[in-house]
C-alpha cells in the first residue's frame, strides 16, 4: 500500500544541516491530559453494551487510532455492535466529555510558548479524528502549530511512519532533524519508523530507553536547548 506522502524539498533550518529543523508533538496524553478520558468513555460504552472491560486492556489500546482500539475490544468482550457504529460512538462520547476543554499536561504550556516565541516549526500529530484535534486546540491554542495532522486524514495512522513523515514533508524539514514527543510506544514506534530523534513521556504503559529514544518523567524535563541538543547530537 502506497502513503499518498507528499515529497518535498526539505529545508536546512538555522544554525546549519544538523540542527533542529522542527518540533512534531503527540496529542493525547502528551499535551493533553485526556488518556483517562478516552478510557472512561470507553468503560461506559462498554457498560451500556453489558460489558466490563479488564484493566489490562487499558494499555493495549492506549495511543493507536480508534479504529484498532474499537476492533480489539470488540474481540475481547464479544460485544454486538459494529464497529463503525462503535467508532462513532465513542468519538462522539469523547467529544461531549471535553466540550468545556480539556487539562494541559505539566509544562506544555511552556514548552509551546517557547517554542513559539523562537519560531521553531511545530506540528500537532494525533491518531485523534479530526473534529477531535479541532475541540482540543481550542485548549492548546491553534496559533501554537504550523500544522496538525488527525489520524483520519491519512491511510495509514500510527505505529505506521505515515503520520511523522506527512508532517515533515508539509512543513518542508528532513525527519530525521525532527524531534518527536510522544506518550505511548504506538507513537514512539511510529516517530522511529519514520526516522525522527523521539522523547518518550510515557502516561499509562512503560517506554524504556533505546538508540534515537530518550525518556523523560514530564514536559517539565523538556525545553527547545534539550529538543536541540537531541537531534544535534
Amino acid at each position: 500500500m502506497t502513503s499518498g506522502i507528499p515529497t518535498v524539498a526539505t529545508r536546512t533550518a538555522k544554525g546549519g544541516g544538523n540542527a533542529l529543523q522542527a518540533v512534531l508533538l503527540d496529542m493525547d496524553g502528551t499535551l493533553v491530559d485526556t488518556e483517562g478520558f478516552w478510557w472512561e468513555v470507553e468503560v461506559a460504552v462498554f457498560a451500556e453494551l453489558g460489558h466490563q472491560l479488564l484493566e489490562e486492556y487499558r494499555e493495549i489500546v492506549v495511543g493507536g487510532p480508534m479504529t484498532r482500539s474499537a476492533a480489539f475490544l470488540i474481540k475481547a468482550t464479544g460485544a454486538k455492535i459494529a464497529l463503525a457504529e462503535l467508532t462513532a460512538l465513542l468519538n462522539s462520547r469523547f467529544a461531549e466529555m471535553i466540550g468545556s476543554g480539556v487539562p494541559l499536561m505539566p509544562g506544555a504550556k511552556r514548552l509551546l510558548t517557547e517554542l513559539a516565541a523562537h519560531d521553531v516549526p511545530t506540528a500537532l500529530v494525533s491518531a485523534s479524528h479530526r473534529h477531535i484535534i479541532d475541540r482540543v486546540l481550542r485548549t492548546l491554542g491553534p496559533e501554537h502549530f504550523t500544522l496538525t495532522v488527525a489520524g483520519d486524514e491519512l491511510e495509514r495512522t500510527k505505529p505506521h511512519p505515515d503520520p511523522y513523515l506527512t508532517a515533515a514533508a508539509r512543513l518542508g524539514v528532513a525527519p530525521e532533524r525532527c524531534a518527536v514527543v510522544e506518550d505511548t510506544m504506538t507513537g514512539v514506534t511510529a516517530a522511529e519508523a519514520a526516522g525522527c530523534r523521539v522523547v518518550a513521556v510515557p502516561s499509562v504503559g512503560a517506554i524504556p530507553s533505546a538508540a534515537g529514544r530518550t525518556v523523560v518523567r514530564s514536559l517539565e524535563e523538556v525545553d527547545l536547548r534539550f529538543l536541540r541538543s537531541l537531534v544535534g547530537s
